[in-house]
């Protein structure tokens, strides 16, 4: 086999199995030697069948394309030909290959035999961070072109140029980074440790001078931090010319200028202001000036908490450049985030030096060697590993259980963060964060002159989650799983090896942590049994098998729980006893070291568990609501318990009470008041009534595109049944999506009615045309979900409680927004229903004060989906009637902007749109 020349092959199909009768429509293969594309071929290929509507779509392939097209066996020689003496490559072999094997032995030929390279395989490796690696995104990422999608021809074609790019980059790798990674390549599944070897040859002997090496792996070297500003700046406050001056184009809003003035002020004279500032009008930016220019101007830091790490990563990649551009000089602008997002260097190098057990694990270690030579953060989001590579990264984190010898500190990626952070003019991190800060030991705020809360609503859920304490059977199942007795050959059982061979722990001890074990573990087993049983009491009458419940009215038996936690306890401090005295041997074998390294880790991991397992069961406290959830089919496997605060004023105000008056706090958000009660969400997070709800509305032709229906021939969700209710809905669904060719998000309140509407859509076979993304039935995170549903013009979205904001889906990419219930929480949701028990008891009506402030927020985020900027054009249908036969339902109506509501029937509605459309 010549190793110097590749075919790259791709091709389209009617489906995905030629065993039921699929065909290839189109192929093509492109052949490169000695690092050169030197010929290309490409066919139509009559299949002989009609192709499939949907593949016509994706392909843009017709039938018409191929009918004068000769059939597969016409090419087949030619093509097994080509094959000869090369390597195999595609991106995903897994389906061209067998695919064409199948076609090349229906057509008389031999089965090909050779080495194959996969490009999705090599370009997860060597591209560790990218959001996807289908064909298109990946190419799109390194600037490679790919000119028609899902065409044979192009997708070959770019394949081999994003071989040859990866094959490159391949060569740019440290040669000690490519030897770790040739010792693993042989697990892969494709035969990438041919270019392995070929480019560690190359390398073998020299030596990367801008690398930086901890324990034999090579890191991107670091840069240190830029010293802080000390008041050597003149603040720019003319805010209308300077922009224009240098952002030519600059669409000039007022209250934009209005807002950066009002926030100088208020950073100025260290006041406190809370903004609503609707979407449209730049908020972003008009507190990020105003910061920057108060930080360099004074010298003094401003801390901007985001709610998520990803809207973080967006401020700082998005937004600086446009800071430094007004600014006419650099800003220093820090991320930082919590302990656990990044990697721990020594418990890495530990797993490295030990057995790998499965290719999830082996794979996300080869990524991640790539990752360290190219990281700048050492932050574990920016990795996209499979959900096998999830569970090897929770064991690399850094935790408060753990900290860094005086050695490691240097190289630790989360010291670095803090060095930047302490150097910085702007410190940008996320709520969560900063509410931790008062019982961090690197406290961020000591030297912060002003803190900005952006998404400032995002900050009662985050305190919440910040504070909640869980019990998931499954998780501590698989912690005694990985841990064992002495009858099983797990953890246990190797560290009583090691025990026996260097002396670290005696017998007796080794016995008594076996009993130990069994002996909580045995009792956390009947625990399991009796709460499932009774669990199962309550909900026999019930239809839905997912049901949760308060835990005050379940029957618990204190002594069991008790019990368990003494001995668990006990099992802990006679675990790290053992591991004390085993981390003072010097003379350990790399296995004894790896062992060691686990005990570690895993002991750990219960100590967690004991806290959390004491704070729900044994010690638990007025002011905070404890629920079990579980599936009535799968206990006690589905068997959770959670347990969260009331109130969060309070864990609010460890952060702001002591810098009040002090320093400048600003609360902003697009969503911070409801029309009936203005302080709902201020009240929560303690801001004192003194201070006012200052609010900038868009430009006013900014919702111009904007349409919202209420379609009153829908069925009274509260006079009909579940499955009547869910037939109309998907009537209308069927109906909006058929005549704004798709482009919709379709929003539930609830996973089983979302998954019935979407199952019922599916059986009518009226939306065959058209790609159906439903969360919790599609694989995928939720950002997966908006990728792939943006990727396809006839698409639609069906989305629960995470879809109703924090998405932005711009332009024509969006068309319609349908609101199926009024999005109220659920009466019998534990937490709820908790909190408005607690509020009946104040003599406060729950529903009014509670329930429905909530559920008009929630309408709101979900508007905003649809109309980003004033280019933007969609409608916002509702089908659920209470908005207009409930009193309540104006309260909705006077949340959404003022654009008109049109009260229509379904049928007028689809004429409406249609007559719409035509106009455009």
């Amino acid at each position: 086999m010549n190793t110097d020349k590749y075919v790259v092959v791709d091709i389209e199909t009617t489906g995905h199995s030629p065993v039921k009768g699929d065909r290839i429509i189109q192929l093509a293969i492109v052949t490169i030697e000695n690092g050169t594309i030197t010929d290309t071929y490409t066919k139509f290929v009559n299949p002989g069948r009609r192709i499939p509507m949907f593949i016509q779509d994706l392909t843009g392939i017709s039938d018409a394309d191929v009918a004068q097209a000769e059939p597969f066996e016409a090419y087949a020689e030619t093509v097994f030909e080509k094959m000869q003496d090369a390597i195999f490559v595609a991106h995903n072999t897994n389906f061209d290959l067998p695919f064409l094997q199948k076609e090349l032995q229906r057509s008389g030929l031999p089965k090909w035999q050779g080495l194959t390279m996969d490009t999705v395989e090599l370009s997860r490796l060597l591209y560790p961070t990218a959001i996807s690696y289908k064909l298109q995104d990946i190419t799109a990422d390194l600037g490679i072109s790919l000119g028609n999608a899902h065409r044979a021809d192009d997708d070959a074609y770019a394949t081999a140029e994003l071989f040859l790019r990866a094959k490159n980059d391949l060569g740019l790798l440290p040669y000690e980074t490519l030897a770790l990674l040739h010792k693993r390549s042989f697990q892969l599944k494709s035969d990438l440790s041919r270019l392995l070897y070929e480019e560690t040859a190359k390398k073998r002997g020299s030596h990367h001078n801008e690398m930086d090496q901890f324990n034999g792996v090579p890191l991107k070297l670091r840069k240190n931090p830029a010293n802080r500003k000390r008041g050597q700046y003149q603040p720019k406050t003319d805010w209308h010319n300077r922009l224009e001056e240098v952002f030519p184009n600059f669409e000039r809003r007022e209250s934009q200028f209005q807002m950066m003035s009002a926030i100088h002020e208020t950073l100025e004279n260290a006041n406190e202001m809370v903004i609503e500032a609707s979407t449209g009008m730049g908020k972003t930016i008009a507190y990020l000036l105003p910061a920057a220019n108060h930080a360099l101007a004074t010298g003094k830091q401003v801390l901007v908490s985001t709610y998520t790490t990803h809207l973080q990563d967006q401020l700082l990649w998005n937004e600086a450049g446009i800071v430094e551009r007004f600014i006419g000089e650099p800003v220093n602008i820090a991320l930082i985030k919590g302990l656990g997002h990044y990697i721990d260097l020594t418990r890495f190098t530990e797993i490295l030096y030990g057995e790998d057990e499965s290719y999830d694990e082996t794979f996300t270690i080869m990524q991640i060697l790539i990752w360290l030579t190219k990281t700048s953060t050492g932050d574990l989001n920016e990795l996209n590993v499979s959900s096998g590579g999830q569970l090897l990264l929770d064991k690399i984190r850094r935790s408060h259980t753990r900290r860094p010898g005086s050695e490691e500190k240097s190289y630790d990626f989360y010291e670095y963060a803090l060095e930047l952070a302490r150097n910085a003019d702007i410190i940008v991190t996320n709520h969560s964060y900063l509410l931790y800060q008062p019982q961090s030991s690197h406290p961020l705020l000591e030297d912060v002159d002003a803190v900005i809360w952006d998404e400032a609503h995002q900050a009662v859920q985050s305190a919440v989650s910040q504070y909640e304490k869980t019990f998931v059977y499954t998780q501590w199942k698989y912690i005694f799983g990985q841990i064992g007795t002495s009858e099983e050959k797990q953890l246990f059982t190797k560290m009583k090896l090691a025990a026996e061979q260097t002396g670290f722990a005696s017998a007796a001890e080794m016995v008594k942590l076996d009993v130990l074990f069994i002996g909580f573990t045995s009792i956390f087993d009947r625990i399991s049994t009796l709460l499932s049983i009774e669990f199962s009491e309550k909900f026999k009458a019930r239809k839905h098998k997912k049901n949760s419940l308060l835990l005050s009215e379940m029957n618990l038996d204190k002594n069991d729980y008790t019990e368990l936690l003494r001995l668990l306890n006990e099992w802990i401090d006679l675990a790290q006893t053992i591991l004390q005295k085993a981390e003072m041997i010097n003379e350990k074998s790399i296995e004894e070291k790896l062992t060691i390294a686990e005990w570690r880790y895993w002991t750990q991991e219960l100590m967690v568990k004991a806290v959390e397992f004491s704070e729900i069961f044994v010690f638990p406290v007025n002011d905070e609501v404890s629920w079990i959830e579980g599936d009535l089919r799968s206990l006690p496997n589905s068997l959770s318990l959670y347990k969260r605060p009331f109130e969060v004023k309070s864990i609010i105000d460890k952060v702001t009470a002591p810098i009040r008056g002090d320093k400048a706090i600003i609360w902003l958000s697009g969503t911070m008041t409801v029309p009936s009660n203005e302080r709902f969400i201020v009240s929560q997070l303690g801001v004192p009534a003194s201070v006012p709800i200052t609010k900038y509305e868009p430009p006013q032709d900014f919702y111009q595109g904007a349409r919202v229906f209420v379609i009153e021939d829908m069925p009274d969700i509260q006079q009909v049944s579940q499955i009547d209710y869910i037939e109309a809905v998907a009537d209308a669904v069927i109906r909006t999506v058929l005549v704004t060719e798709g482009r919709c998000f379709v929003l539930f309140t609830s996973q089983d009615m979302l998954r019935k509407t979407v199952e019922l859509i599916q059986d009518t076979g009226l939306l065959d045309d058209y790609m159906l993304f439903a969360q919790g039935i599609s694989s995928g995170s939720r950002m997966r979900l908006l990728k792939s549903f943006q990727r396809f013009q006839k698409s639609v979205l069906f989305g629960t409680n995470s879809f109703w904001e924090g998405v932005d889906v711009p332009g024509d990419a969006l068309r319609a927004v349908v609101v199926v219930r009024l999005p109220f929480t659920s009466p019998d949701e534990p937490v709820f229903k908790a909190k408005s028990e607690m509020i009946s008891k104040e003599g406060i009506n729950p529903f009014l004060h509670y329930a429905l402030p909530e559920a008009v927020l929630r309408l709101r985020q979900g508007f905003g989906r649809l109309i980003r900027s004033k280019e933007d054009q969609g409608m916002f249908i509702v089908l659920d009637r209470r908005i207009e036969t409930k009193s309540y339902g104006q309260e909705f109506l006077n949340a959404l902007p003022d654009v008109g509501v049109s009260k229509v029937s379904l049928e007028k509605m689809v004429t409406d749109i249609e007559h719409w459309y035509n106009k455009q």
